[in-house]
């Protein structure tokens, strides 16, 4: 990204900061009695539930446990399902658990492996795990440093294993997911893609400055836009008892703040956001989710000035990026 263009893109960026609610009038959205909202994804043609179920939330789950909370889902009107082998034994357990659904359900895979040989192999044995013929969309994961970038476009790199599975039909959508600003807008600088994942939080948005830039730049290119972290608070103070041990970061878990959290991130122009991998959490989104509302810009700016100096769990610039 040159520098005219990263001008472009941080002047877009901060004019968001004072959209509320009409941020989201170029969304189309739609909902049924008792379901999930859902809303368009970017210039794909899809529709997904506001809320994604997180593999995680299957991780170390007996086979009950698994169809279970995927069926609650399902009922909810969730039909938008994301996994990744790096996912402790998830993608084992969320493969049986959603096959009775598979038609009716968009399922989204990832994978870390940066070059072609790899990307591939991983493909197809989550394709097995999964078992489907299909991911409606795959996703670098977890694109972090511009090395990252330049292995995934370099030669024998993920993008071309990517580019022959779409042809081949094992793959719909393509996107990525990443944990930097720099690595985020440098992907998009090197193709037209589908999708991003990408944390779009309160705290890191007014306190890290993380976020604005990528989702202005998403928007310009007609993207599908994907959530993370939407109820993340902090970084787990130290020596703190982890209530959660399947959240790397301190969560948001009383109801009225995690409403919050999850309202900021949906007033926003994303189609859905994916809660954090703990069962528990993931239910009270669930609840949460059914009766959202966009905040107002009078709850905008309060939360502004609650949050501004506060501790994010990520910061623009990265200078590991």
């Amino acid at each position: 990204m040159d520098r005219r263009d990263f001008i472009k893109t941080a002047a877009m960026s901060s004019s968001m900061l004072n959209l509320f609610p009409a941020i989201l009038d170029g969304t189309e959205r739609t909902k049924k009695k008792g379901q999930l909202e859902r809303r368009s994804l970017g210039r794909t043609g899809e529709n997904l539930s506001i809320l994604g179920f997180g593999g995680i939330v299957v991780m170390d789950a007996t086979t009950d446990e698994a169809a279970n909370r995927v069926k609650k889902a399902i009922e909810r009107g969730v039909n938008y399902f994301d996994v990744a082998p790096s996912y402790g034994n998830a993608i084992d357990m969320l493969g049986p658990a959603l096959e009775p659904y598979r038609k009716n359900v968009f399922l989204a895979c990832k994978t870390t492996k940066r070059t072609k040989y790899e990307a591939n192999l991983e493909l197809n044995e989550s394709l097995k795990k999964m078992r489907t013929d299909h991911f409606n969309l795959y996703q670098h994961h977890a694109v972090t440093t511009r090395k990252d970038v330049e292995t995934i476009f370099g030669p024998n790199g993920a993008m071309e294993a990517f580019l022959e599975a779409q042809k081949a039909g094992k793959v719909r959508h393509i996107g990525f997911s990443a944990h930097s600003v720099e690595a985020a807008l440098s992907m998009m600088d090197h193709h037209p893609f589908d999708t991003i994942l990408f944390p779009i939080n309160f705290r890191t948005w007014h306190a890290g400055n993380f976020g604005p830039q990528v989702l202005a730049k998403a928007q310009e290119m007609k993207m599908g836009i994907l959530a993370l972290k939407a109820m993340a608070n902090r970084p787990w103070p130290e020596k703190a008892v982890k209530t959660h041990p399947k959240c790397w970061y301190e969560p948001l878990s009383d109801p009225a703040q995690a409403a919050l959290g999850l309202r900021f991130t949906l007033s926003h122009p994303i189609t859905a956001a994916i809660p954090p991998g703990d069962e528990n959490l993931f239910d009270l989104a669930l609840q949460l989710a059914l009766d959202f509302k966009p905040l107002e810009s009078t709850q905008a700016e309060k939360l502004k000035a609650m949050t501004a100096t506060d501790q994010p769990i990520f910061r623009f610039p990265n200078p590991e990026a």
